[in-house]
């Protein structure tokens, strides 16, 4: 039987979700502005306080540190910018109006998320991609659902900010995010482009420059398909197979690479971030420009092309195939790009 990408699994949703719960995989990767979301204030009103406890508890192992702190009218004034992140365990309305006055900059300012006591939803009011959004993700883990607004998690895409998370790089100039999450919206960004210096770049105000938060170097990228369901230690054997016969090792992978209808799948993003591996997805349109030699059933299906080798070419610098199409347990298939 193929395992190609999706062939197994035409049941999938073809816009890019999965019927699998998430289950709050922890993005371990930078954020847009180089950092990840470290430290937590959880704001709690005292009639609350054993959920903000289970949320201390629950998410310990995930940040550096956690922090309780008791509800009065100057809280959040007291300790902004203490905090990547601030959890309000209250009203929207109240967090809204305690923290408009403090914003200044979406760069620099804390992340604000307010969960309510049933812990139900976790919803993100500012720095959705500085650190909101992840500790939403994160208190599903828990079992509240995130309420994502920013316009490209909404529309299940992969913004320019999460790319950067992925590529363990930060935005440069972040006025421009406008117009390329704009053209992630409408399918028009295709992969990031790769310079490699010395060079000099004149680039425009809807151009949005990413930079490496560690040295360059020569890597390889996992290009990822499977079926809907695949658990993270097939996700993992399978990498390590592609590794062997790439010859390389774990750390030499710059980052995992699928497609756009993989990208939520729970044991692909929990092996992902076992590895400390960032994840990219491309949509239907990337992937055809540059789709592998290995046939594929998925196209005559489902229309779209075999998701190992296309994100595996489409996220490689040099958009080379080293490795072509192998399977593992009829559930995961991996290609290896350069």
């Amino acid at each position: 039987m193929s395992t190609d990408d999706d062939t197994t699994d035409v049941s999938t949703d073809d816009a890019g979700g999965s019927d699998a719960d998430s289950g709050g995989a922890h993005c371990s990767t930078p954020d847009s502005d180089g950092e990840v979301a470290e430290t937590l204030g959880v704001v709690t009103f005292e009639r609350k306080r054993d959920t903000a406890e289970e949320i201390r508890e629950g998410l310990a192992d995930r940040y550096e540190r956690i922090d309780l702190l008791e509800y009065h009218g100057d809280v959040f004034a007291e300790h902004w910018g203490e905090y990547d992140v601030f959890c309000g365990l209250m009203a929207s309305g109240i967090a809204m109006r305690k923290t408009a006055p403090l914003l200044d900059d979406k760069w620099d300012d804390s992340a604000v998320v307010v969960v309510d006591e049933e812990l139900t939803w976790a919803i993100p009011l500012t720095g959705g991609h500085h650190g909101a959004n992840q500790v939403a993700d994160d208190l599903a883990s828990l079992g509240a659902v995130p309420a994502m607004t920013t316009a490209s998690e909404a529309a299940g895409k992969q913004g320019v900010e999460e790319r950067a998370k992925a590529l363990d790089a930060h935005v440069v100039n972040g006025d421009s995010t406008v117009a390329t999450n704009l053209a992630v919206l409408d399918d028009e960004l295709g992969p990031v482009e790769r310079l490699d210096g010395p060079r000099a770049v004149l680039v425009g105000d809807d151009v949005t420059v990413l930079k490496r938060n560690g040295d360059p170097e020569d890597g390889i990228v996992l290009g990822t398909g499977s079926v809907s369901g695949a658990d993270a230690e097939q996700f993992d054997a399978a990498w390590a197979r592609a590794l062997d016969e790439a010859d390389a090792d774990w750390g030499d992978v710059e980052f995992v690479a699928t497609g756009s209808r993989k990208a939520e799948e729970p044991g692909l993003l929990a092996a992902a971030e076992e590895r400390g591996l960032g994840v990219v997805s491309f949509e239907k349109e990337t992937l055809e420009n540059h789709e592998g030699p290995t046939p594929s059933r998925s196209k005559e299906l489902i229309g779209w092309p075999g998701i190992s080798e296309a994100s595996a070419i489409a996220g490689g610098r040099e958009h080379e195939l080293v490795v072509e199409k192998i399977g593992y347990e009829d559930s995961v298939t991996v290609a290896v790009g350069r």
